[in-house]
């Protein structure tokens, strides 16, 4: 039996404990085996300083990059400012919450992990005993933390009144909709569909017309098995977080009056073929390649992966044009992209970690404040000007030495960075105006915040939320390739309640009682 993404994850998180305890003993051998499978691996750490007051190597554990994070300018820029060598690993660009899980429940050794914020791994890690309480370390070492980073921050991070991560704060409302062949559409003579019924027309178009020239491989939309709900489509049937205001309380997309009518048009378009009919299958790297290699006039994707696609695009078609589909009006004339609250990345030191205070000292240099701001943007007249206020990239070098720069922060200085950000968005002229079109040019109603982006930890939503979310978003695939039909969605519902629904929505619903709306 084939077991789910989500399954796994939960499986692994549940030998934490055990493992845990013999993390001590794990050495260097089984370190770098298990890194090999999967992760771009880096030798392992001497594990402890050779004389007394000498600082120890770090083993840090952080995000997939095309490039070698231990050999990256920003990497030697950290070791000179803060005196510790840092060896790296990287997850892999795949299925990296599989790996993580693997990596964590074999007894890694890390002293520092930077992954995206997934709140509910994260409190399952917590909960099982594989993290290290900041707050003492803190306490002690870590000054500039307690500057950088809010206590607001803090406290939504705090399960049981520890803290076991450092957050690194979104600085965008908006990240991903369906970017489309402008040029496909001037072929058909259609303009940019602003409505769900517009879409569905640009895209039989697409299909019947074949814009492309590439006859039946033609595509036109193309998604992955792991996107079962579509940004700005989702949108228009008034569900566009995970879970939404219907009449004061937050209700679960599954429970949403609007869920079937949402999966009646999604099924719709797979049964016409106006959909990939391998999307089932379809991981994001397949889909990014069937979009720039001229196949597909379709694609939901975020516009920091604007730059990689422009460039494989114009390389096999140059004279190909795309722009990002605003905010789509449903049948009932809704409309909405889930706007981003609360934190993109985490970094926590797990329990195997053999430097803890070692690792808060070094987490704590990083966020000095000219340390920070020289990670971030680099030197001013070498990587960047500021003009009218605005920090603008110097190029070519900010992009080869600070592209990356976010996969080597532990937390951000949160007064600063939104404005040393704005050098990231305006490297690439292509990728700016992607952003733009998302987050200046939409009105603001349209960017509705995720209500449970800054909620406080809530036992049963991190006990429950990643079973009940993968139970959703495969039995909407389902639905939505016509493997399972609608006439069973009571009986789905009930044992979606049953699977720890109900005891969510509960502790939901009180707390957003009493939150300011």
């Amino acid at each position: 039996m084939k077991m789910s993404t989500k399954g796994l994850q939960l499986t692994a998180v549940a030998a934490l404990l055990a493992v845990t305890a013999a993390c001590g003993s794990n050495g260097g051998n089984d370190a770098a085996g298990t890194a090999s499978q999967g992760a771009a691996a880096s030798p392992a750490a001497s594990g402890s300083a050779d004389s007394a007051g000498e600082k120890p190597t770090l083993r840090r554990l952080t995000v997939w990059q095309d490039q070698d994070p231990n050999t990256y300018p920003v990497a030697q820029m950290l070791e000179e400012k803060t005196g510790y060598k840092v060896k790296y690993d990287t997850l892999p660009q795949d299925k990296a919450a599989d790996k993580l899980n693997l990596l964590m429940a074999s007894g890694e050794a890390y002293d520092t992990v930077h992954y995206a914020a997934d709140m509910a791994l994260y409190s399952d890690y917590a909960q099982k005993g594989a993290l290290t309480d900041l707050t003492p370390l803190i306490e002690q070492y870590g000054p500039n933390i307690k500057k950088a980073i809010s206590q607001q921050s803090m406290d939504a991070l705090k399960i049981d009144g520890k803290l076991y991560a450092l957050p690194s704060m979104l600085t965008y409302k908006v990240g991903s909709s369906i970017l489309i062949r402008t040029d496909w559409l001037d072929k058909v003579d259609m303009d940019m569909p602003t409505t769900t019924e517009e879409l569905k027309a640009v895209l039989k178009a697409f299909k019947e017309q074949d814009p492309g020239g590439h006859g039946d491989q033609d595509v036109p939309l193309t998604m992955n098995g792991d996107n079962a709900f579509l940004d700005s489509i989702v949108g228009a049937f008034g569900m566009p977080n995970t879970w939404n205001d219907v009449d004061g309380e937050l209700v679960p997309r599954l429970l949403d009056p609007s869920y079937k009518d949402y999966v009646g048009y999604m099924a719709d378009l797979y049964k016409e073929g106006l959909i990939d009919n391998q999307f089932v299958v379809n991981k994001g790297a397949t889909t990014k390649e069937k979009f720039s290699s001229g196949q597909a006039g379709a694609i939901v994707i975020h516009w920091a992966d604007i730059p990689s696609i422009d460039e494989a695009l114009k390389k096999n078609e140059p004279n190909a044009t795309f722009a990002y589909v605003g905010a789509l009006k449903g049948p009932g004339g809704e409309a909405g992209f889930s706007g981003n609250a609360g934190f993109d990345r985490l970094t926590f030191i797990p329990k195997a970690s053999k430097h803890p205070e070692d690792a808060i000292k070094w987490i704590d240099a990083t966020l000095e404040a000219e340390t920070f701001k020289e990670l971030a943007v680099g030197e001013e007249g070498v990587h960047y000007t500021v003009e009218n206020g605005a920090f603008m990239p110097i190029l070519p070098i900010f992009n080869d030495e600070r592209n990356l720069a976010n996969n080597y922060m532990s937390g951000t200085d949160e007064a600063n960075y939104p404005l040393y950000w704005q050098a990231r968005v305006h490297k690439n002229p292509v990728m700016f105006e992607a952003f733009d079109q998302l987050n200046n040019q939409q009105p603001d109603e349209v960017k509705i915040s995720n209500p449970l982006g800054l909620a406080p930890y809530m036992p049963n939503y991190a006990k429950y939320n990643q079973q009940l979310e993968t139970m959703v978003a495969d039995y909407t695939i389902k639905l939505i390739a016509g493997a399972d039909s609608l006439s069973g969605l009571d009986a789905f519902q009930a044992k979606y309640k049953a699977a720890g629904e109900e005891a969510s929505a509960k502790e939901i619903n009180d707390w957003y009682a009493t939150a300011a709306k």
